[in-house]
């Protein structure tokens, strides 16, 4: 499996994870996007570290051939010194170095491969990265917008109920007024008809039945005290 591969797995991962810890999408979308961020800049150390064992290598192969080509002369000078004994160690010595230079290249070689390919990673990566940033701004302005649209409606729908009970109360004034208006109408007209003329002769009648009451209620008890006292 490629590096990029995995990477895009993690992400998936990480997302699918998280889309579970937060109730605002936007939270979700920029989390996601800053673990992302965070993904790339290990791909970017990985490209370093490779880089610096890389240059590492490099000064070791340098060492190792300028130590080639000392030996080398060495060996020349030790025959020409008549020191074969001497000759063939510094040949020996370089042999044990040449096979130790051809190491290090490959080591090189394939630290360059292994660069390459993270190079790559970053790079896709890197537009993966952009791309979500950008459909991730379109998508948490479309939340912005549909939840701004939302709370107008959901505020609409609240003054709507609230008209609807000063409606009510509306309708219950009216109807109050109309029964005021309709006794009020009523009582014009049994006025003018003597009705509460009779009502009120009737009340004055039975004023006057009670007074009459009490004072005859008074005099026979006079006359009863009178003739008490006359036995």
């Amino acid at each position: 499996m490629g590096a990029f591969k995995r990477a895009s797995i993690i992400i998936k991962a990480k997302i699918d994870k998280i889309m579970n810890n937060f109730e605002d999408p936007r939270e979700t979308l920029d989390y996601s996007y800053h673990k992302q961020l965070e993904l790339l800049q290990q791909v970017k150390r990985n490209i370093a570290t490779v880089i610096t064992a890389r240059k590492r290598i490099e000064l070791q192969k340098n060492k190792i051939e300028e130590e080639i080509k000392k030996l080398d002369k060495q060996a020349k000078d030790s025959l020409k010194a008549d020191r074969e004994d001497l000759a063939r160690l510094a040949i020996e010595r370089k042999k044990q170095d040449e096979i130790t230079l051809a190491d290090l290249s490959k080591q090189i070689d394939d630290a360059k491969k292994e660069e390459e390919k993270l190079v790559e990673t970053e790079k896709k990566l890197s537009a993966k990265i952009e791309t979500f940033r950008l459909e991730k701004e379109v998508i948490k302005a479309k939340y912005s917008s549909a939840e701004a649209e939302v709370r107008v409606k959901e505020a609409i729908g609240g003054i709507s109920e609230e008209m609807a009970d000063v409606g009510l109360a509306m309708e219950r004034a009216r109807e109050m007024t109309d029964e005021m208006v309709a006794r009020s109408d009523a009582l014009d007209e049994m006025g003018e008809i003597g009705v509460i003329d009779d009502m009120e002769r009737d009340d004055i009648d039975r004023e006057l039945r009670r007074a009459r009451l009490t004072t005859e209620v008074d005099e026979e008890l006079e006359r009863l005290k009178k003739e008490v006292e006359d036995q």
